[in-house]
């Protein structure tokens, strides 16, 4: 799967709520109320990423989960990336 272009990773941003790109990564800061409500969390983005051979970057400090999406073995954003953050959105949304 190739990567993404500048232009097509900006235009997809925009459709992500809160994702920023960093340097060959798009990341986004969650809160919740607890540390159990992370944990919660981070237990429904480890399931979506096995389902997807897709495994995202995790730091947990507390009530805030950081996610960060690259395609490691491409070197950088591919659709992959994209998808995954929707389906992440979707878990997020759903609280």
């Amino acid at each position: 799967m190739a990567t993404l272009p500048e232009g097509e990773i900006t235009r997809r941003l925009k459709g992500l709520r809160d994702w920023n790109l960093d340097e060959q990564a798009i990341v986004k800061k969650f809160k919740f109320a607890g540390f159990s409500q992370a944990i919660g969390f981070v237990n429904q983005v480890a399931r979506l990423a096995e389902e997807a051979q897709h495994h995202p970057t995790i730091i947990i400090t507390y009530n805030r989960v950081t996610l960060a999406l690259t395609t490691h073995s491409e070197g950088g954003l591919t659709e992959k990336d994209f998808q995954m953050a929707s389906r992440i959105e979707g878990l997020f949304s759903a609280k």
